[in-house]
């Protein structure tokens, strides 16, 4: 009887995510087939085959929790395959087996398969990216005027046809890269289940980054806009310090910061993992930081700032809509000051690296500090660092003020 074994392949990129994969083995001829489920290794327990569960982090606890119970799922469905191909009586082969798992996936169709992706996205809590496929999803549904495509049917001259029908429709080339570097991952995704032959479709479409309009300011910029009165208006006052804080804290996004627990802050250190990558980082607790978080009362909140306030509105919908709020009211200190270009919260996050590097800070650290890890250039630079460089960089930083 064929066996079917859960396994996880180490990432090639030093402290990154790993890879959960099956093994089926029948007649002592093995085939594998891959997930899309990513862990870290110290998430895995390679004696008994299985996930371990965060003690510490909720959000976290919660991601491989869904991860685990999809695995189950998974490997009742195989259990389900062998046990019909053994009552059938007839010779199999591992091969047998991984077909009959990929047929019982009716998705064989783009739209299809990028819905299914979407809402596991959603189940596994990485709600950003789900909405950037689904984005992208929609973009792609107007283009083909809601008609679908299998997933072999998908070639290189459909992905032609939909670049120019977002040039004739006024996307920019960044924005059409946007939907296509998202189309191939999905699409990328297919092959590797083996729902279809890799067919290159995005071999003769535009997938590149081009640079976009420079949004660091100088220190003095920086300067100015803490010592704005803004006493007039709670509003203004409120956005300027959460520009001020992402600054302070090498570029913290948005919703990093809105997350950010009071448990989180320990023995002056500021620790999180990072929502968009995943990636722990470790900020010293800073003079500017502490007078932020005082000014605010917060003492009935569990998170370090009052930007998710209430418990009868989902937390994902009043981060929203605290970024909108904070990003127009940033928007009106630009304006007066004079900038030439609009004040938002990524602003912040370019500035501390732009004057980072005016510093002569190492872009290794620079790099590390802002918890680049997917950048595989970077990472070759890096080898390794520990958080006193990055933190006396930030310090460094800091006392220009």
């Amino acid at each position: 009887m064929a066996s079917v074994k859960i396994k996880f392949r180490t990432s090639t990129v030093e402290g990154g995510q790993g890879t959960i994969y099956y093994q089926v083995i029948h007649n002592r001829v093995a085939r594998q087939i891959k997930t899309e489920y990513r862990i870290y290794e110290s998430e895995w327990n390679s004696s008994l085959s299985e996930i371990i569960l965060s003690r510490f982090d909720e959000e976290r606890r919660a991601y491989l929790s869904a991860i685990r119970d999809n695995i189950q799922s998974d490997i009742r469905k195989f259990q389900r395959i062998i046990t019909s191909l053994e009552q059938q009586g007839i010779a199999y082969d591992s091969n047998n087996v991984v077909s009959d798992f990929v047929s019982l996936n009716p998705l064989n169709t783009l739209f299809g398969f990028m819905e299914e992706v979407i809402v596991n996205l959603r189940k596994l809590g990485k709600i950003r990216i789900s909405e950037t496929y689904t984005a992208t999803r929609n973009s792609f549904c107007r283009f083909r005027e809601e008609k679908d495509v299998a997933l072999d049917k998908v070639d290189s001259d459909i992905m032609i046809a939909y670049e120019a029908y977002l040039k004739t429709s006024g996307v920019s080339l960044n924005s059409s890269s946007f939907y296509m570097r998202n189309l191939r991952a999905v699409y990328n995704r297919t092959v590797e289940k083996e729902l279809t032959p890799q067919r290159f479709p995005f071999k003769h479409v535009y997938t590149g980054i081009g640079k976009t309009v420079k949004r660091a300011v100088p220190i003095k910029v920086i300067k100015q806009i803490k010592e704005m009165d803004l006493s007039y208006s709670s509003s203004l006052d409120f956005a300027r310090d959460m520009f001020l804080f992402s600054f302070y804290t090498r570029g913290m996004s948005l919703v990093d910061m809105a997350y950010l627990r009071k448990k989180d802050l320990a023995n002056g250190i500021l620790s999180y993992r990072r929502r968009k990558t995943g990636q722990q980082l470790f900020i010293k607790w800073e003079k500017p930081m502490q007078e932020i978080a005082d000014k605010y009362d917060t003492k009935n909140s569990i998170y370090l700032l009052p930007i998710i306030k209430h418990s009868s509105i989902e937390e994902r919908t009043q981060y929203i809509y605290a970024g909108h709020n904070i990003n127009r009211n940033l928007k009106i200190i630009g304006r007066k000051l004079g900038l030439s270009i609009p004040l938002t919260m990524y602003v912040a996050r370019h500035a501390w690296a732009s004057i980072a590097k005016s510093k002569n800070v190492p872009l290794s650290v620079i790099s590390e500090g802002m918890g680049h890890d997917s950048e595989a250039t970077t990472r070759i630079y890096l080898a390794s660092l520990d958080n006193m460089a990055i933190d006396k960089a930030n310090s460094l930083i800091l006392k220009s003020l």
